[in-house]
C-alpha cells in the first residue's frame, strides 16, 4: 500500500468516528452551522438536510404506517428528542423523549400516530441541540458522517443482549427499585425507559403520578435492576435520572439518597464521646473532589481475582533479546479489576474514599504492565478483565460502595508500535496465551510493513520510533517529529519523552477528537475522575483548547482533573520556565485569544503548532506569571475564590512531594509556591509513588524510608494542610521501604512496585470510612498495622472537618516549635473553622472567639481571642474545631476515633 494513501486512511478512520459527549467535530464540521440561542442560552447544530442519500445498506425494519422514527449515531450523553405534530396537536416538553440506547452506537425514538413531524435533537448534558427539522412518518438512520439515509447502514446491529444477560444476575437478590420524588417541579407523569433486565419503557408522556401523603410522587419498578426516567407535566420535565441499583431512593433539596431526608431521628448528630464518625453520602452524591481522600494502585500489582488472565512480559520469558529480567513466576500481569473489586472493602476500612488506577487502556511494549504504553485507548487491556467481570462491574460496584475510581490516563503518547486506531503500523491480538511473547502478540499490519516495520522485538524499538517520526512515512503528522529526547526546555513537548513512547501529535485535530472521544467514553461509564500522565510534555494551550473543556462537558462541571508534570527540580519554576512547571498549568489566562483550528487538516495541525511554540515563547517569563489569593484566609474570613482564568486542573504537587524529606520542609516550600496556583486547595499531594519519592533526603528513586514515626508526621501535614491526600499502596504497612521503586534490571518483585496480594489475603467488611469489622487472614493484620490505624483515624477526621477539605488557610498570628495554620471553608450554609498544630506546641492569636473541642482527645477549651495548644511529639497532632452547627452537623464535636501509636 502507498505510505501516504496508508496513513490518509488513518486519520479518515479517525475522523469518521463523532466526538463522545464532548463537541461536535469530525471530518465533516465544516457542514455544521453553529449559532447562538438567545431562549435557551445553548449552541445549536444544524443537520445537513443536502447530505439525505440514496443508501446502499440493509432495509432493518419495516416503516411503521403513520410514525416517525428516528435513529441518531451518537456514543455519548443521553441524546432528546423533541417533537410537534401540526396535524394532532400533539408536542412533547423540551427537551424531549430521550432516545432509548440500542446498545450498538445507534440511539432511537418513534413518534406514534404523526404523518409529519417537527423535531429537535439535543444533547442536553452537554447543552446542543439541533435547529427545528421535518420528517414525514417513515424510519430514518443519521450519523455525522454520511447524513440522513432511509435505509440502515450495512454494519447497523440490533442487540443489547450482553447487557441484560448482564444484569440478570442481580435478580437472585435484588427485588426492584422504588423512587421518591420530591423536587421543584410539579409532575404528572414518569416517563422511563432502558429499565433492565427485560429493557423495559413506556409510551410518552409516561404513566400518571400523584403525591403520597408524604408530598412526594412515588413509583416502584418491580423486578428491575437498573433504570432510566424523569417527571414530566404538560409544560417541563426534570433532567434524566439513572438508577443503577435495586433499593428505595429519595430526592429532595436537589439530591437522591438512600435514606429519607425527613426521617425523624438524625443521622449526622453525634454524642460527645462517639468515636464512630457519621454517615456519609455515595459516590455519586459528592460533587466536590477535596471532600476525597485518595488510594493509588497499580491494578496489575494489588491482588490477584483471577488466574486466567495472569501473564508475563517478553522480558521475563526471555523470548526478546532483552533479558535483564530472569523469568519470573509471579507474572507482572497479575492483579486484575477482579481482585480489586474484591477489596474495595478493605480500601474503605483504610478510610479512602476514592481508588486512583494506572491506565486501564489496552498497552504493547515488553514492561507494559504499568498501563502507560498504549497502543489503543480506545479498548480496555483484556490482562486486567476476566470472562465474568470488567472495567464496567469495577466502577459500579466501587460506586455502591461509596468510593469514587479515578483512572490515570495519557494523552501525550502511544507506545513505538503505534496506534490501532490513529496510525495502525501493528495490532496486538487479545489472545492471552500469544501475550507473553511479542512474536507471537504483535502482527505488522499492511501500513507497518510499507513504513519500515520488520518484527517486532524489544531490540527494533529505536527503528521502529524512527520509523513513525518521519515526515515521509507520517505526512499528517499524527506523532511530533521531534528527534530531541529532553525534559528542560520546548521540545520537552514536541520530543520523546521515554522509551516506548512515541510522542503523539496534540495539535493535530484528528489526534485530539479521538483521544478525546476514547477517554469520554470512560466518563460515559462512571469514571469520576481522570489523573493525566505527562501533562509537563503537553502544552498548556492544548489542554485549554482541546482536552480540559471536552472532558468537562462529558463529565459535568464537578468532574475532577489532577496533572502530573513531573519535575526534579526543588523549584517553583523549573529551569526558570513557567511552560513547563506545575503551577502553570492551573491557569488559562490568556489562552482563548490563540486562534486555534479544529478543521481535522493539515493546515489545522501546522497552525496549532504554530501556536503552542509561540505560547510557550509568550509565557516565558517568571515575572509576568499570575498569582491567587484563592487559597488564603484573608485574616479569619474565606472569601469567595475567582475562577475566571482556572484552567479546571489541579495538579499533584510535586515540589512537596520532593521536600518530603520532612513534613516541615515540604510545609515550607507549600508557603512559598502556593501563590503561583489558581487555587493550590485543589493540589494533590502524596509522599512517594510509583515514579518517585523525595529527593530530599536521599529517596528519590526509592520508596520512602524515613521511619515510621516520619511517615505519621507526613500524613498528619497531607490530611489537614490544604489539598488532597493520596496514598500510595503498602504505606499502610511501610511496604518495601528503601527499595528502588522501578529497577529496570531487577525482577518486579523485589521493587517498589512488587506484588501486594499477599498482605490482603482474608476479608472484611467496611461499614463507613474507616470503620468495618470482620477482619480475618492477613488482612487482620495489614489493617491492624501502625501506619493503617494512623490512616483510618485521619480519614475519619477529615471527614468531620469541612474547613480540613476544602478550606484556606493562614499562617499569620501563630507562635510556636512545630508547624501550626488555621483553615477556614464559609459556604453553602456552613461554617467550619479549625485551628491545626503539628508536633510541639502552638499559640494561635487573633482567632474567633467560642468553644472549640479538640478531636484527637475530646477535650473542650474556650477561647477569647487566643488558644494555646497542648505540647505533643513527633507524629501527635491537636486539632481544634470552633463549635457552630457546621460543627454539630459533622459529628466535629468530641473525640473521634481511637488512640493509637502516634495520635493520642
Amino acid at each position: 500500500m502507498d505510505k501516504k494513501k496508508a496513513g490518509k486512511i488513518a486519520a479518515a478512520v479517525v475522523g469518521m468516528m463523532a466526538l463522545t459527549g464532548c463537541v461536535w467535530m469530525g471530518a465533516k464540521l465544516t457542514d455544521s452551522v453553529v449559532k447562538e440561542n438567545t431562549q435557551k442560552t445553548e449552541t445549536q447544530f444544524t443537520l445537513d438536510a443536502s447530505k439525505e442519500k440514496i443508501a446502499t445498506g440493509k432495509q432493518m425494519s419495516k416503516v411503521t404506517k403513520d410514525a416517525v422514527t428516528v435513529h441518531f449515531y451518537w456514543t455519548g450523553a443521553q441524546p432528546h428528542m423533541s417533537y410537534k405534530v401540526s396535524s394532532t396537536g400533539k408536542q412533547s416538553t423540551y427537551p424531549g423523549i430521550p432516545m432509548k440506547d440500542e446498545g450498538n452506537g445507534w440511539y432511537s425514538c418513534t413518534i406514534a400516530n404523526a404523518p409529519k413531524a417537527s423535531l429537535v435533537l439535543s444533547i442536553p448534558k452537554v447543552g446542543y441541540e439541533t435547529t427545528e427539522f421535518t420528517r414525514e412518518a417513515g424510519e430514518y438512520w443519521y450519523d455525522f458522517e454520511d447524513g440522513w439515509s432511509k435505509e440502515a447502514p450495512q454494519d447497523y446491529k440490533e442487540s443489547k443482549e450482553q447487557e441484560i444477560q448482564k444484569d440478570e444476575k442481580q435478580l437472585a437478590t435484588d427485588t426492584g427499585i422504588t423512587v421518591h420524588y420530591a423536587g421543584d417541579l410539579d409532575a404528572k407523569t414518569i416517563y422511563y425507559w432502558n429499565a433492565l433486565p427485560n429493557d423495559l419503557e413506556v409510551e410518552w408522556p409516561g404513566e400518571n403520578i400523584k403525591k403520597d401523603l408524604d408530598g412526594y410522587y412515588t413509583y416502584t419498578f418491580a423486578d428491575v435492576t437498573k433504570v432510566n426516567f424523569l417527571f414530566a407535566n404538560d409544560s417541563n420535565q426534570t433532567d434524566d435520572f439513572t438508577i443503577k441499583e435495586a433499593g428505595e431512593y429519595w430526592y429532595k433539596d436537589g439530591k437522591w439518597s438512600k435514606t429519607s431526608p425527613d426521617s425523624t431521628s438524625d443521622p449526622t448528630a453525634t454524642p460527645i464521646t462517639s468515636t464512630r464518625p457519621t454517615s456519609t453520602p455515595t459516590a455519586t452524591d459528592r460533587t466536590d473532589f477535596r471532600d476525597e481522600t485518595i488510594y493509588f494502585i497499580m491494578t496489575s500489582r494489588f491482588y490477584d481475582g483471577d488466574s486466567s488472565n495472569n501473564c508475563a512480559s517478553w522480558r521475563d520469558t526471555g523470548t526478546d533479546d532483552n533479558k535483564n529480567n530472569p523469568h519470573n513466576e509471579n507474572p507482572v500481569w497479575r492483579g486484575d479489576f477482579k481482585g480489586l473489586g474484591e477489596k474495595l472493602d478493605y480500601i474503605k476500612a483504610l478510610g479512602f474514599s476514592a481508588v486512583w488506577i494506572t491506565p486501564v487502556v489496552k498497552n504493547a511494549s515488553d514492561y507494559d504492565y504499568h498501563g502507560y504504553h498504549a497502543i489503543n485507548h480506545a479498548e480496555v487491556d483484556v490482562r486486567l478483565e476476566s470472562s465474568d467481570y470488567g472495567y464496567q462491574d469495577l466502577i459500579n460496584d466501587a460506586h455502591k460502595k461509596g468510593i469514587k475510581i479515578i483512572q490515570d490516563i495519557v494523552v501525550n503518547h502511544c507506545s513505538d508500535y503505534g496506534e490501532e486506531n490513529l496510525f495502525p503500523a501493528y495490532t496486538r491480538t487479545d489472545d492471552i496465551s500469544k501475550l507473553d511473547r511479542s512474536d507471537t502478540a504483535m502482527t505488522i499490519t499492511d501500513l507497518g510493513g510499507s513504513i519500515g516495520m520488520t518484527d517486532a522485538t524489544t531490540t527494533n524499538e529505536g527503528q521502529r520510533c524512527a520509523n513513525l517520526k518521519s515526515d515521509t512515512n507520517d505526512p499528517n503528522f499524527i506523532f511530533h517529529h521531534e528527534k530531541n529526547c529532553q525534559w528542560e526546555g520546548y521540545t520537552v513537548q514536541t520530543g520523546q519523552m521515554g522509551a516506548h513512547c512515541v510522542d503523539l501529535n496534540t495539535e493535530n485535530p484528528v489526534v485530539c477528537n479521538y483521544l478525546k472521544k476514547s477517554y469520554c467514553n470512560y466518563i460515559n461509564m462512571g469514571v469520576d475522575a481522570f489523573r493525566i500522565d505527562t501533562v509537563k510534555h503537553v502544552s498548556r494551550l492544548s489542554f485549554n483548547k482541546e482536552f480540559l473543556p471536552a472532558f468537562q462537558k462529558a463529565g459535568g462541571k464537578n468532574f475532577f482533573m489532577f496533572g502530573e508534570a513531573c519535575v526534579l527540580r526543588n523549584e517553583v519554576f523549573n529551569a526558570d520556565l513557567p511552560g513547563i512547571s506545575v503551577c502553570f498549568y492551573t491557569w488559562k489566562n490568556g489562552d482563548d485569544a490563540y486562534a486555534w483550528k479544529t478543521d481535522e487538516t493539515l493546515e489545522a495541525t501546522k497552525n496549532n503548532m504554530n501556536l503552542v511554540e509561540k505560547h510557550f515563547t509568550d509565557h516565558s517569563s517568571v515575572a509576568d506569571q499570575p498569582t491567587s489569593d484563592n487559597a488564603f484566609l484573608s485574616g479569619n474570613k474565606y472569601h469567595e475564590p475567582d475562577y475566571s482564568e482556572s484552567s479546571g486542573m489541579g495538579m499533584i504537587d510535586f515540589y512537596m512531594h520532593h521536600k518530603f524529606g520532612s513534613a516541615a520542609s515540604a510545609f515550607s516550600v507549600a508557603l512559598e509556591e502556593d501563590k503561583y496556583f489558581n487555587d493550590s486547595t485543589w493540589n494533590v499531594m502524596y509522599v512517594d509513588s510509583h515514579d518517585y519519592g523525595p529527593n530530599e533526603g536521599g529517596s528519590l528513586y526509592t520508596r520512602y524510608n524515613g521511619g515510621t514515626q516520619a511517615w505519621a508526621e507526613n500524613l498528619n501535614l497531607i490530611f489537614t494542610f490544604r489539598g488532597i491526600p493520596c496514598v500510595f499502596y503498602g504505606t499502610e504497612v511501610e511496604f518495601m521501604k528503601g527499595v528502588k521503586t522501578d529497577d529496570w534490571y531487577n525482577q518486579l518483585d523485589k521493587t517498589g512496585r512488587a506484588y501486594f496480594g499477599d498482605y490482603l489475603e482474608g476479608s472484611v467488611s467496611s461499614t463507613d470510612y474507616g470503620v468495618y469489622s470482620g477482619g480475618t487472614g492477613k488482612m487482620a493484620e495489614t489493617l491492624n498495622a501502625p501506619l493503617a490505624k494512623h490512616m483510618q483515624r485521619l480519614n475519619m477526621i477529615r471527614r468531620r472537618v469541612p474547613a480540613l477539605c476544602k478550606g484556606q488557610y493562614s499562617t499569620a498570628d501563630v507562635s510556636g516549635s512545630g508547624i501550626s495554620y488555621r483553615r477556614r471553608y464559609t459556604a453553602n450554609g456552613e461554617d467550619s473553622y479549625v485551628l491545626v498544630n503539628l508536633s510541639g506546641q502552638a499559640t494561635f492569636s487573633n482567632i474567633e472567639s467560642g468553644t472549640y473541642v479538640e478531636l484527637i482527645t475530646g477535650k473542650t477549651v474556650k477561647a477569647s481571642g487566643s488558644l494555646t495548644t497542648d505540647k505533643v511529639e513527633a507524629g501527635n497532632m491537636r486539632i481544634y474545631v470552633l463549635q457552630n452547627s457546621t460543627a454539630e452537623k459533622y459529628g466535629a464535636n468530641g473525640k473521634i476515633g481511637e488512640d493509637g501509636t502516634y495520635l493520642k
